[in-house]
């Protein structure tokens, strides 16, 4: 088969390139505390669409650095009390989608809570000195600044705390709660199963946010990861500060975070893409401990991969998995 990247047998073994900072630990324990001593401030709206089936509502949750957190909550009419549930993460510049897309996953009796990021297509803010949307960029967004300023340090909490706040919601069951995204959803997905390790089950596909060096090593900084060309050019035309660039980036790397993981894995990986390549995908996917299982499209890119939500309900519905 032709190849963008390593070939399978070299990329079940990658390890990744991008620098791992020497407090990355500590880093990740101080942001957690910051997290947990926030006043969430949860309220729960009735939304503007309902079905006989399903209930909608709008939930807001206080993050850290003060922002308002907006997710999409559908909930099954007449489930058991403490029924599982799904927390779901969207593309880079996307949003948490429309309700109807969730009422398949509630008729077979899940909670779906689906976050908007901060400053991208949805209703979450981004409190970081401008009202509204910021869009792109958030990759680089602190680099310049101290560590704990980097955009998707926030985001990666945001994920968690949705998590907690969904384990707490009276009707749900703590111990049946799952995480699913695609892109930058599959990346949040793993930064999300990695800061709340009571995720029981997480199904992340082709992640985002992985081994930034190896991006650029290969030349695909561009796309979603445009923004990484960019700054060397503006900010270091010359990469005199490269490796304290990257190093720095590793904060937000989840390839540095999959190892915190406790949950059950299935990863979707296409080995053709170009956006996210296979090896950065990799790279995280390898360093997870957890049980774990890779769904491959030898010939699928960045894209729809055939058959893989049908493979993750049935992950999720399988309690023998």
């Amino acid at each position: 088969m032709p190849l963008i990247d390593l070939p399978l047998e070299q990329l079940t073994q990658y390890q990744g390139i991008n620098p791992k900072p020497d407090d990355f630990d500590t880093y990740w324990e101080r942001a957690l505390n910051e997290m947990k001593a926030v006043d969430a401030n949860i309220q729960i709206i009735a939304g503007p669409f309902q079905t006989p089936q399903a209930e909608c509502f709008d939930l807001y949750f206080t993050g850290v650095r003060g922002a308002r957190i907006h997710a999409k909550y559908v909930r099954p009419k007449n489930a058991p009390d403490k029924h599982p549930a799904i927390v779901q993460f969207h593309g880079y510049s996307g949003h948490s989608g429309d309700w109807s897309d969730k009422l398949g996953l509630a008729s077979l009796g899940y909670s779906v809570l689906s976050m908007d990021c901060r400053g991208q297509g949805g209703l979450s803010e981004d409190t970081g000195g401008v009202q509204g949307t910021t869009l792109n960029g958030h990759i680089i967004r602190g680099l310049n600044d101290e560590p704990d300023q980097l955009l998707f340090r926030h985001i990666f909490l945001d994920t968690a705390q949705l998590a907690g706040i969904a384990m707490e919601l009276p009707e749900v069951n703590p111990d049946e709660v799952y995480a699913m995204g695609g892109s930058q959803g599959g990346g949040l997905t793993i930064a999300c199963a990695a800061l709340e390790p009571r995720i029981r089950k997480l199904a992340p596909v082709y992640p985002f946010l992985s081994d930034y060096k190896r991006v650029w090593q290969m030349d695909l900084a561009k796309g979603a990861y445009q923004e990484l060309r960019n700054f060397f050019r503006h900010y270091d035309p010359q990469h005199l500060k490269e490796e304290e660039w990257f190093t720095k980036l590793g904060y937000i790397d989840i390839q540095h975070l999959a190892g915190r993981i406790r949950g059950e894995v299935m990863m979707g990986v296409g080995l053709m893409d170009t956006t996210c390549p296979p090896s950065t995908q990799f790279a995280a996917y390898n360093r997870i401990q957890s049980p774990k299982r890779l769904e491959i499209y030898p010939d699928f890119g960045h894209e729809h991969l055939p058959g893989i939500i049908d493979k993750t309900i049935q992950f999720f519905m399988d309690s023998n998995t």
